[in-house]
Protein backbone atom coordinates (compact mmCIF):
# COMPACT_ATOMS: atom_id res chain seq x y z
CA UNK A 1 0.00 0.00 0.00
CA UNK A 2 0.78 3.49 -0.48
CA UNK A 3 2.16 5.03 2.97
CA UNK A 4 -0.10 7.24 5.10
CA UNK A 5 -3.29 6.06 2.96
CA UNK A 6 -5.13 4.53 5.51
CA UNK A 7 -3.40 4.47 8.97
CA UNK A 8 -2.96 7.34 11.04
CA UNK A 9 0.45 6.04 12.15
CA UNK A 10 3.46 5.37 10.46
CA UNK A 11 3.17 1.28 10.35
CA UNK A 12 1.18 0.32 7.80
CA UNK A 13 0.28 -2.87 7.60
CA UNK A 14 3.69 -4.25 6.02
CA UNK A 15 5.10 -7.68 7.04
CA UNK A 16 6.70 -7.27 10.21
CA UNK A 17 5.46 -4.11 11.43
CA UNK A 18 4.10 -2.97 14.76
CA UNK A 19 -0.03 -2.96 15.30
CA UNK A 20 -1.53 0.38 13.69
CA UNK A 21 -4.66 2.83 14.31
CA UNK A 22 -7.68 1.99 12.63
CA UNK A 23 -8.58 2.73 9.06
CA UNK A 24 -10.16 6.13 7.50
CA UNK A 25 -13.55 5.67 6.62
CA UNK A 26 -13.82 7.94 3.70
CA UNK A 27 -10.59 6.22 1.82
CA UNK A 28 -13.15 3.22 1.08
CA UNK A 29 -15.14 2.67 -1.91
CA UNK A 30 -17.89 0.22 -2.29
CA UNK A 31 -17.04 -2.04 -4.80
CA UNK A 32 -14.08 -4.60 -4.93
CA UNK A 33 -12.75 -4.61 -8.54
CA UNK A 34 -8.92 -5.07 -8.50
CA UNK A 35 -8.12 -6.77 -11.61
CA UNK A 36 -6.10 -9.06 -9.44
CA UNK A 37 -8.96 -9.88 -7.14
CA UNK A 38 -12.28 -8.87 -8.50
CA UNK A 39 -14.69 -9.68 -6.39
CA UNK A 40 -18.29 -9.38 -8.20
CA UNK A 41 -20.92 -10.26 -5.82
CA UNK A 42 -22.62 -13.71 -7.58
CA UNK A 43 -19.56 -15.23 -8.71
CA UNK A 44 -18.46 -18.91 -7.89
CA UNK A 45 -15.21 -20.01 -8.07
CA UNK A 46 -14.31 -23.74 -7.47
CA UNK A 47 -11.28 -25.41 -6.51
CA UNK A 48 -10.25 -29.03 -6.46
CA UNK A 49 -7.22 -30.45 -4.72
CA UNK A 50 -5.75 -32.34 -1.62
CA UNK A 51 -5.86 -31.66 1.74
CA UNK A 52 -4.75 -33.57 4.95
CA UNK A 53 -4.41 -36.38 2.46
CA UNK A 54 -7.79 -36.03 1.17
CA UNK A 55 -9.18 -35.30 -2.22
CA UNK A 56 -10.59 -31.33 -1.59
CA UNK A 57 -13.45 -29.11 -3.56
CA UNK A 58 -13.24 -26.07 -2.23
CA UNK A 59 -16.36 -23.46 -3.01
CA UNK A 60 -15.78 -19.79 -2.88
CA UNK A 61 -19.14 -17.33 -3.14
CA UNK A 62 -18.57 -13.33 -3.53
CA UNK A 63 -21.98 -12.94 -2.17
CA UNK A 64 -24.23 -9.69 -2.28
CA UNK A 65 -24.56 -9.60 1.39
CA UNK A 66 -22.23 -6.83 3.09
CA UNK A 67 -20.72 -6.58 6.84
CA UNK A 68 -19.81 -3.14 8.25
CA UNK A 69 -16.90 -3.21 9.99
CA UNK A 70 -14.79 -0.77 11.68
CA UNK A 71 -17.35 1.68 9.32
CA UNK A 72 -16.00 0.20 6.72
CA UNK A 73 -18.56 -1.62 4.16
CA UNK A 74 -17.13 -4.88 3.65
CA UNK A 75 -18.02 -7.51 0.83
CA UNK A 76 -18.94 -11.14 2.41
CA UNK A 77 -17.58 -14.03 0.50
CA UNK A 78 -18.61 -17.81 1.68
CA UNK A 79 -15.83 -20.23 1.41
CA UNK A 80 -16.86 -23.78 1.78
CA UNK A 81 -14.55 -26.45 2.34
CA UNK A 82 -15.13 -30.20 1.28
CA UNK A 83 -12.86 -33.11 2.17
CA UNK A 84 -13.65 -36.64 0.52
CA UNK A 85 -17.04 -35.04 -0.18
CA UNK A 86 -17.86 -34.23 3.56
CA UNK A 87 -17.87 -30.21 4.29
CA UNK A 88 -15.40 -29.88 7.01
CA UNK A 89 -15.39 -26.32 7.31
CA UNK A 90 -17.07 -22.90 6.43
CA UNK A 91 -16.16 -19.78 6.28
CA UNK A 92 -17.16 -15.70 5.66
CA UNK A 93 -14.82 -13.68 4.82
CA UNK A 94 -14.84 -9.85 4.82
CA UNK A 95 -12.79 -7.91 2.19
CA UNK A 96 -13.21 -3.65 1.10
CA UNK A 97 -11.42 -1.86 -1.15
CA UNK A 98 -9.67 0.95 -0.71
CA UNK A 99 -9.84 4.16 -3.23
CA UNK A 100 -6.20 3.31 -4.68
CA UNK A 101 -7.29 -0.16 -5.26
CA UNK A 102 -5.96 -1.98 -2.72
CA UNK A 103 -7.69 -4.84 -1.25
CA UNK A 104 -7.95 -5.07 2.30
CA UNK A 105 -8.97 -8.26 4.76
CA UNK A 106 -11.17 -7.14 7.37
CA UNK A 107 -11.56 -10.87 9.01
CA UNK A 108 -13.30 -13.85 8.82
CA UNK A 109 -15.76 -16.21 10.82
CA UNK A 110 -14.74 -19.87 10.50
CA UNK A 111 -16.35 -22.79 11.79
CA UNK A 112 -14.73 -26.38 11.48
CA UNK A 113 -17.45 -29.55 11.44
CA UNK A 114 -17.50 -33.01 12.89
CA UNK A 115 -19.59 -35.69 10.83
CA UNK A 116 -22.26 -34.73 11.84
CA UNK A 117 -22.20 -31.00 11.02
CA UNK A 118 -21.54 -29.68 14.32
CA UNK A 119 -19.22 -27.07 15.04
CA UNK A 120 -16.07 -28.53 16.63
CA UNK A 121 -13.72 -25.41 16.63
CA UNK A 122 -14.13 -21.61 15.42
CA UNK A 123 -10.14 -21.32 15.63
CA UNK A 124 -8.68 -18.45 13.32
CA UNK A 125 -11.92 -16.86 13.74
CA UNK A 126 -10.88 -12.73 13.70
CA UNK A 127 -12.23 -9.29 12.94
CA UNK A 128 -10.62 -6.12 12.71
CA UNK A 129 -11.29 -3.86 16.05
CA UNK A 130 -11.83 -6.56 18.00
CA UNK A 131 -9.48 -7.88 20.90
CA UNK A 132 -6.20 -6.02 19.63
CA UNK A 133 -7.36 -7.43 15.93
CA UNK A 134 -6.67 -5.28 12.90
CA UNK A 135 -7.62 -5.37 8.65
CA UNK A 136 -4.46 -5.92 6.17
CA UNK A 137 -3.43 -5.70 2.93
CA UNK A 138 -4.54 -8.43 0.99
CA UNK A 139 -3.52 -7.13 -2.41
CA UNK A 140 -1.61 -4.21 -3.51
CA UNK A 141 -3.20 -2.24 -6.03
CA UNK A 142 -0.01 -2.32 -8.05
CA UNK A 143 1.89 -5.85 -6.77
CA UNK A 144 5.47 -5.13 -8.09
CA UNK A 145 7.98 -8.35 -7.28
CA UNK A 146 9.63 -7.81 -4.12
CA UNK A 147 6.61 -5.84 -2.34
CA UNK A 148 5.43 -7.63 1.24
CA UNK A 149 2.63 -6.66 3.06
CA UNK A 150 0.66 -8.15 5.89
CA UNK A 151 -2.60 -10.00 5.17
CA UNK A 152 -4.19 -9.87 8.71
CA UNK A 153 -3.33 -9.67 12.15
CA UNK A 154 -5.02 -11.18 15.36
CA UNK A 155 -1.79 -12.07 17.95
CA UNK A 156 -1.33 -15.90 18.09
CA UNK A 157 -4.45 -16.73 15.53
CA UNK A 158 -3.79 -14.96 12.55
CA UNK A 159 -0.97 -13.64 11.33
CA UNK A 160 -0.39 -14.15 7.52
CA UNK A 161 1.77 -12.39 5.09
CA UNK A 162 2.39 -12.47 1.33
CA UNK A 163 5.65 -11.44 -0.79
CA UNK A 164 5.44 -10.55 -4.53
CA UNK A 165 7.49 -13.34 -6.19
CA UNK A 166 6.98 -12.41 -9.94
CA UNK A 167 4.47 -10.96 -12.44
CA UNK A 168 4.97 -13.59 -15.12
CA UNK A 169 4.84 -16.50 -14.00
CA UNK A 170 3.75 -19.65 -15.88
CA UNK A 171 0.61 -21.32 -14.67
CA UNK A 172 -1.60 -24.40 -16.02
CA UNK A 173 -4.73 -25.20 -13.86
CA UNK A 174 -7.71 -27.00 -15.71
CA UNK A 175 -9.82 -23.33 -15.68
CA UNK A 176 -6.54 -21.62 -17.53
CA UNK A 177 -3.27 -21.01 -18.64
CA UNK A 178 -1.11 -18.39 -18.64
CA UNK A 179 2.54 -17.24 -18.53
CA UNK A 180 1.50 -13.35 -16.70
CA UNK A 181 0.61 -14.88 -14.08
CA UNK A 182 1.08 -13.25 -10.21
CA UNK A 183 3.11 -15.88 -8.22
CA UNK A 184 3.18 -15.24 -4.26
CA UNK A 185 4.89 -16.95 -1.55
CA UNK A 186 2.70 -16.88 1.65
CA UNK A 187 3.56 -17.45 5.08
CA UNK A 188 2.89 -16.82 8.97
CA UNK A 189 5.20 -16.80 12.13
CA UNK A 190 2.03 -19.08 14.08
CA UNK A 191 3.74 -22.24 11.57
CA UNK A 192 6.97 -21.57 10.67
CA UNK A 193 7.67 -25.06 8.87
CA UNK A 194 5.22 -23.85 5.90
CA UNK A 195 5.59 -22.14 2.81
CA UNK A 196 2.90 -21.85 0.38
CA UNK A 197 2.45 -20.20 -3.19
CA UNK A 198 -0.36 -18.64 -4.84
CA UNK A 199 -0.98 -17.58 -8.18
CA UNK A 200 -3.42 -14.98 -9.55
CA UNK A 201 -4.43 -13.82 -13.23
CA UNK A 202 -5.59 -10.57 -14.15
CA UNK A 203 -9.61 -10.54 -14.03
CA UNK A 204 -9.98 -13.92 -12.44
CA UNK A 205 -8.31 -14.05 -9.24
CA UNK A 206 -6.85 -17.02 -7.73
CA UNK A 207 -6.18 -19.68 -9.87
CA UNK A 208 -3.93 -22.15 -8.01
CA UNK A 209 -2.61 -22.57 -4.08
CA UNK A 210 0.26 -24.93 -3.43
CA UNK A 211 2.33 -25.49 -0.35
CA UNK A 212 6.07 -26.05 -1.10
CA UNK A 213 7.46 -26.14 2.29
CA UNK A 214 5.12 -28.34 4.80
CA UNK A 215 2.10 -30.33 4.77
CA UNK A 216 1.40 -30.97 1.14
CA UNK A 217 -2.02 -28.96 0.37
CA UNK A 218 -3.39 -28.32 -3.20
CA UNK A 219 -6.34 -26.13 -4.74
CA UNK A 220 -6.20 -25.63 -8.84
CA UNK A 221 -9.45 -23.37 -10.35
CA UNK A 222 -11.80 -26.09 -12.26
CA UNK A 223 -14.83 -23.64 -12.65
CA UNK A 224 -16.16 -19.94 -12.53
CA UNK A 225 -19.82 -19.35 -12.62
CA UNK A 226 -20.67 -15.44 -13.22
CA UNK A 227 -23.56 -13.84 -12.76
Amino acid sequence: MVLGVLFVLGSTGIAGSAPASGPVLSDFVSRVDNPWFPLVPGTTFVYRGVKDGKSARDVFTVTHAAKTIQGVRCTAVQDRLYLAGRLEERTTDWYAQDSRGNVWYFGESTAELDRAGHVTSTEGTWQAGRDGAQAGIYMTARPTVGQSRRQEYYKGHAEDHFSVLSLRAPISVPYVRSNRALLTKEWTPLEPGTLDHKYYLRGIGEVKEVTVKGPTELAELVSVRRP
